[in-house]
């Protein structure tokens, strides 16, 4: 059973990551799931990615999730709010009973810095300092915040920039100013470092007043 991480966060919400060493059956089995996807290591993470779902809620209605008109997955009447991540071999979850989540997680990929530009500012790029496993990190974390939001129309550099970043190895903090919303939020996101990846998850959000 190979649970890399499994953890709370705040009052109410689970997450967990899972390394993938089982065969499709293992998770279609589990499931129930027959995911009409023809890329085999993609229907797996997919299915991984669900079953991690109801390990973390064995009651998890897998069947009813369904995308919204901002293809985010989602449950009626938002049963549970929910976010999967996956970069083979791992998968990361979070459920939340009743705040919005986000997490992602990223294996590491030393080509991330010739892309950098797309979604880090000049100034956040000095920040990073053009290290791949800093960049990694923060790509995670505006991707988590992403879909924590699950709106579409979010400009990476504009809409998320990095107010904060506390780099304190494996246990690392950074701050989002979001700026899409009428009230611009504060988002606090938790990183995780390993030595295969880096994991970011939203831990809290609250608006950010400006006087």
């Amino acid at each position: 059973m190979p649970i890399f991480k499994e953890w709370n966060i705040g009052d109410h919400a689970l997450a967990a990551i899972w390394k993938i060493e089982e065969p499709e059956a293992f998770f279609a089995e589990r499931t129930g799931l027959t995911p009409d996807i023809k890329n085999e290591k993609r229907r797996i993470e997919h299915l991984a990615g669900r079953f991690l779902l109801t390990h973390l809620e064995e009651d998890f209605p897998l069947h009813h999730i369904a995308r919204d008109e901002h293809d985010k997955p989602r449950l009626p009447e938002n049963r549970f709010f929910f976010s999967i991540s996956h970069s083979w071999p791992y998968v990361a979850a979070v459920i939340d009973p009743y705040e919005e989540a986000g997490i992602d997680i990223q294996t590491w990929h030393k080509r991330i810095e010739g892309i950098q530009h797309k979604f880090l500012s000049a100034e956040e790029q000095e920040l990073f300092m053009n290290d791949p496993k800093l960049i990694t990190v923060a790509w995670c974390a505006k991707e988590a915040a992403y879909k924590w939001n699950g709106r579409r129309g979010v400009d990476f550099i504009e809409h998320l920039p990095i107010g904060y970043f506390d780099n304190n190895n494996e246990n690392s903090e950074i701050t989002i100013y979001f700026k899409m919303k009428q009230v611009p939020q504060m988002i606090l996101l938790k990183n995780i470092l390993s030595i295969d990846f880096a994991c970011s998850y939203v831990a809290g959000a609250q608006d950010w007043a400006i006087y």
